[in-house]
Order: structure tokens, then sequence, then C-alpha cells
């Protein structure tokens, strides 16, 4: 039996990729240097072009914070299948930073975006295990749960 495919896999997992609009600032989402991709900071867009918001361990709870770094996770391939028309042309992620909005007394920034970091491995395998940085910050633009960052 073949190993499925990451858009096999997406497809198992009952995951339909949203369209992503161009970034809205002095930026772009993506930078190819050969065979590099480096994908900007994005956050967790639902459908109805709203983000998860709040603060991680106040407003939100930690399972509430995983489910958000889920949905970047999401859009982040979203743009990655935008770009090259199918994700199994991806041959690997490297490196995740992700960045958590939490309230101050707040720690299991690791948990939370194990949520991103879960989903690259069920849609990719091994080759979806990367290096991580998760971090605890003030806040993030507009009042977002998380902002995460990709390479591979």
């Amino acid at each position: 039996m073949h190993a499925q495919t990451p858009d096999q896999k997406l497809n198992q997992l009952g995951i339909q990729l949203p369209q992503i609009s161009e970034a809205l600032g002095s930026y772009v989402d993506m930078v190819q240097v050969e065979n590099l991709v480096f994908l900007s900071g994005r956050g967790p867009l639902k459908a109805d072009g709203k983000y998860i918001t709040g603060k991680v361990g106040q407003d939100l709870s930690t399972e509430e914070g995983y489910q958000a770094a889920r949905l970047s996770a999401i859009n982040q391939l979203a743009i990655l299948e935008q770009a090259f028309g199918s994700l199994d042309k991806i041959k690997r992620i490297v490196k995740v930073n992700g960045y958590v909005n939490t309230a101050d007394s707040f720690t299991e920034q690791s948990k939370v975006i194990n949520g991103f970091s879960d989903l690259l491995l069920e849609v990719f395998g091994e080759q979806g295990r990367h290096a991580r940085t998760s971090v605890g910050v003030f806040t993030l633009p507009q009042n977002m749960a998380v902002e995460v960052e990709m390479k591979d």
C-alpha cells in the first residue's frame, strides 16, 4: 500500500483549504529562495473573515488556543497550495515560529502551538516534523490569539 500524499491526507481529514487574499500590509505572504520557502506570520482567520481573538489563559483556554493554532496551519497550507498548485510538491517543513497572545501568567505556549505542529504531522507525516519556537507575547495584530510563521 502506498503512503498517502499530503493532498490525500487533507481530504481524509475533511479539510478544505480556504482561498487566501493577498497580504494587507507592506509585505508578501511568501518568499521563495531557491528550494526554500518562507511564509509570513498568519493568524487564525475563520471562513467568516474574522479572527479567533483574545488572550490564551484569560479569554481562551489552552484547547481553544490549540484550535486557533490549527486553523493558522490550515491558512498557511492554503498559501502553499495556491502558490504551488498542490501540497504534494512540498518536500519538508523546516521551521515553525509560533506567537501566542497570552495572559501574564500563562505558560502553556508550547501546548497551544502543538495545534499547528500536530496538523503538519497529520498532513505530511515525518516530512512535517520541524524545528520550532513557541513564545508568549503581550499582544498580536487585531488581537489575534496566535500568529505562526513557517519555513519549508
